[in-house]
């Protein structure tokens, strides 16, 4: 989808890794950079040609304007106080924090602006990414519209109904391309530790897992038939597929992957909120 006509000013706060393979596939799905402003103390250059580049935030908002915050959630408090006197209602905020709820943002920011919060994760640069969010009430159908066409150039979009589950939500999608290359070095290295020369099983490992996904994409069953399918009854693939389906121990060690991450969000929502 392109944005050339995306007339909304984006108002990036922060521009670390993700917000800013975020600018980058937006970039190249034709937003113009000049709509676009980036405010980075720590930044020597604008992240592209004809991007606005601020050490600090402006006196004023333009009408309309996408304020992305892509700082680490506890630069909250700094930064809340000096942009909250310029939220009004045409603004949209577009919150990453991490552990930052809606409510929270609304206690620090005011109640003026639209509010959505995001989990964006790290394939967004090429627009295989995912972006889940929630949105209060205080989102109506002309900010969710803009929204959703913004997020849209990055992968696939997702609304969360409730908040609650926002955690495991970022369990899955937002840690879950980690998890995935960690598959990915142990699908190599246990070939290796069998005898398979390294580079040659990187490579292996990589592309198998790499044209799995998209033909897992693109078929109209379930992954899980997808295996069965490959497994003929009596075959190599059967016999490694009972090791990894014995007592569910796959699904049971993901499970566990999934939920310790899952605690840890509650715990950095509790830290968030003092």
């Amino acid at each position: 989808m392109t944005l050339a006509t995306f007339q909304r000013p984006l108002l990036m706060i922060g521009c670390g890794n993700m917000a800013g393979a975020m600018l980058s596939r937006w970039l190249d799905a034709g937003l113009a950079p000049a709509h676009v402003t980036v405010v980075d103390p720590g930044r020597g250059e604008a992240p592209a040609p004809g991007v606005t580049l601020l050490a600090k935030l402006p006196n004023t908002l333009p009408d309309g304007a996408v304020i992305l915050l892509g700082v680490k959630p506890q630069a909250l408090p700094d930064v809340a106080p000096m942009l909250s006197p310029l939220l009004g209602e045409s603004h949209l905020i577009v919150s990453m924090l991490a552990g930052v709820t809606v409510e929270r943002l609304r206690a620090s920011l005011g109640r003026r602006a639209a509010m959505i919060r995001i989990m964006p994760n790290t394939p967004v640069a090429l627009g295989k990414g995912v972006v889940a969010f929630f949105a209060d009430d205080s989102a109506g159908a002309d900010a969710l519209s803009d929204a959703r066409r913004l997020f849209a150039p990055l992968g696939l979009v997702e609304r969360m109904e409730d908040e609650a589950q926002f955690n495991l939500l970022t369990a899955l999608t937002g840690c879950g391309p980690a998890f995935v290359f960690r598959f990915i070095d142990a699908l190599s290295q246990a070939a290796v530790s069998l005898g398979m020369e390294e580079l040659s099983a990187a490579r292996l490992a990589l592309a198998t897992v790499e044209g799995a996904a998209a033909l897992a994409s693109q078929a109209d069953e379930s992954p899980a038939i997808l295996a069965d399918r490959v497994a003929s009854k009596g075959g190599m693939t059967r016999e490694g597929l009972d090791v990894l389906d014995e007592n569910g121990r796959l699904v049971s060690l993901l499970t566990d992957m999934m939920r310790a991450a899952e605690a840890r969000g509650v715990e950095l929502e509790r830290l968030a909120a003092g």
